[in-house]
């Protein structure tokens, strides 16, 4: 039985330029974005939890972050929650309610956030070009076993490369998009 399957080859490849798309998404530009918060962490009732498991995110305005509290006793750990994250936000507090307003961002900062997008897209190029290696070594390893001949090694390589080719330049198109949109805000 070959190990050659070319849909999960597709699948994790896909998977490594998603996650970029996603690690991209929580790079702040000068708009508030929810996905901003995604990774912020408050001791709550003796342990660490999401945000996202004890309030509600919203952006109310173009540049203004909501958090609506379900428990008015977690407000405290929210808001020491978001000001350990290091995102660059001060939380007014209104009662249950958080209101983050998005600073603008200094040119220096800018270049940083753009220069941190390329280093994302190098980390899924490196992984796109790993599942490619392995796909290349199933194929060799299948040639050897004498379940694919040496043209249909060749014609499979082929379709890696492809493949590769075809993802690399979507994370490169992602991280492009991403270092525009950061730059000219």
């Amino acid at each position: 039985m070959p190990q050659y399957d070319k849909a999960d080859i597709d699948r994790r490849m896909n998977g490594a330029v998603e996650s970029l798309k996603s690690d991209l998404g929580g790079l702040r530009t000068g708009r508030a974005n929810t996905a901003l918060l995604d990774p912020v962490m408050c001791e709550v009732y003796g342990a660490m939890m999401p945000l996202s498991q004890v309030a509600t995110v919203s952006a109310p305005e173009p540049r203004m972050l909501s958090v609506q509290v379900w428990d008015k006793s977690n407000v405290t750990a929210v808001e020491k929650g978001i000001a350990h994250a290091n995102l660059g936000l001060n939380p007014m507090t209104d009662g249950q309610t958080l209101r983050l307003p998005m600073p603008d961002l200094t040119e220096e900062r800018r270049k940083e956030l753009a220069k941190l997008a390329g280093q994302y897209a190098e980390k899924a190029k490196i992984a796109i070009r790993n599942v490619r290696r392995d796909a290349m070594e199933s194929l060799k390893t299948d040639e050897k076993k004498k379940e694919i001949s040496e043209d249909e090694r060749k014609r499979m390589e082929d379709d890696v490369q492809k493949l590769t080719d075809k993802h690399v330049a979507g994370a490169d198109e992602a991280s492009a998009k991403k270092e525009t949109e950061i730059l000219t805000q």
